[in-house]
This record gives structure tokens, sequence and C-alpha cells, in this order.
């Protein structure tokens, strides 16, 4: 070794102070270095790991709250269909509650119309038989005792004649029948419709004077037809 110019003890000794230094940086530099790098690692491990958590846990928060979101919509546009509705049908309620008393307060009005109508009418029932008894008494020439007058003249807008209804010849009614002269019939002459159609008639008066005197009796489809109009259109026909 000499030969080579090397020194022995010298060079064993900076092998032994490599190692020892090797030794050294091993222990007090390479290895935490190792382990911070590690550490580091570990940490970015983790972090990485906990933003995956995280952005998972934001996905998942993000679909709950659309699906949240979605829920209340559809319950929203749920009761909005409900309360639209319910509004619907009250407005339905209350035109129709309208529209009821409005045709009551019509049925009503022209009830009390008819009624006065029928009033009126029955008012001047009187003068029209006094008129009609000065008319017959200046055709025939000759007076009539004011007895025989007013029969006759009743019995002309009544059909009503000795207690017999002329134009029914018998026939009854079971059921709705309505009978329509051209002035109000008296109470007496009602009554004697009345017992002609029999115990089991719904009779219903009504007051037309275009029929001109005597009556109309209607019984289901079934129409009789006493009337003074109805016989002028029945000479009319048999003259052509």
């Amino acid at each position: 070794m000499e030969a080579l110019g090397i020194n022995l003890g010298f060079l064993l000794v900076q092998i032994f102070n490599f190692l020892l230094l090797l030794v050294l940086l091993r222990k007090w530099v390479f290895t935490p270095i190792m382990n911070m790098l590690q550490k580091r690692r570990e940490t970015i491990s983790k972090g990485l790991e906990d933003a995956s958590i995280a952005a998972e846990a934001r996905e998942n928060a993000e679909k709950e709250a659309e699906k949240l979101l979605s829920e209340a919509r559809a319950k929203v546009a749920s009761e909005a269909r409900e309360i639209t509705a319910r509004a619907e049908e009250q407005a339905k309620e209350i035109v129709k509650d309208a529209e009821a008393k409005a045709g009551k307060a019509r049925e009503v009005a022209l009830a009390e119309v008819e009624q006065e109508r029928v009033r009126v009418l029955g008012e001047v029932r009187g003068q029209v038989a006094a008129l009609a008894a000065a008319a017959a008494q200046k055709l025939i020439g000759e007076a009539l005792d004011d007895k025989r007058q007013h029969a006759l003249i009743n019995e002309f807008f009544s059909g009503v004649s000795a207690g017999k209804v002329t134009v029914l010849d018998g026939a009854e009614a079971n059921g709705p029948a309505v009978v329509t002269s051209a002035l109000p019939l008296t109470a007496d002459e009602q009554g004697e419709v009345q017992k002609a159609l029999g115990k089991g008639a719904e009779v219903t008066f009504k007051v037309d004077p275009n029929i001109l005197g005597g009556l109309v009796v209607r019984i289901g489809d079934k129409v009789l037809d006493g009337s003074v109009s109805g016989q002028l259109g029945t000479l009319r026909q048999n003259l052509r």
C-alpha cells in the first residue's frame, strides 16, 4: 500500500469517518427527511381523500337539496291546483246560488204579476158582464131579468151550466189538470170544476182572455177545448 503511495492508517480513518458520517446522516438527516416526506405524503393523501369525501358529500347534498326543492315545487303546484279548484267550485256555487235567487225572484215577480192580472180581470168581470148583458138585450130587442142575464153571462165565461162543466162531458182526471178561462172563475165555479174532474185531480186554474169565453181543460196530453175562440176556429174551418 505504501508502494502505491497510500497511507493505510489514513485510509482506514477516512473510511471510518465516512461510515460514521453516513450513519449520522442516515440517523439525523435522511431518516427525518424520509419520515417528513412520508408524513407529507400521508397528509396529502388524507387531504385528497377528505376532498373526495367532501366532494361526494357536496354532490349528495346538492342531490338532496334538488330532491327537496322538486318535492316542494310539486307540493306547491298541488296546493295551487287544489286552491284553484276550490275557488272555481266556490265561484260556481256563488253563481248558481245567485242564479237560483234571481230565478226565484223572477218567479215570485211573475207570480205577483199574474195574481195582479187575475185580480184586475176579476174586478172587471162584473163590468164585462154588464156590457155583455146590454149588448145581448140590444141584439134580441127585449130585456132579460137580471138573474137570467147573469146566469147566461156566467155560463159563457165559466163554461159551467146548471152545475155541469159542459166541456168535460163526464171526463175525469187522476192527476194534474190545467183549467184555463177567459176571466177568473169564482170560488163556486172552481168548486164545480174540481168536483167534475174528480177527487184525484190536482187542478191548476189559469186565465187567458184570448180564449174569449168557455174553458180549455188540459189533462196530461189530452186537451178539451170548449172555448169560444176554439169554437170560432172550428166554424171558420167548416165554412171554407
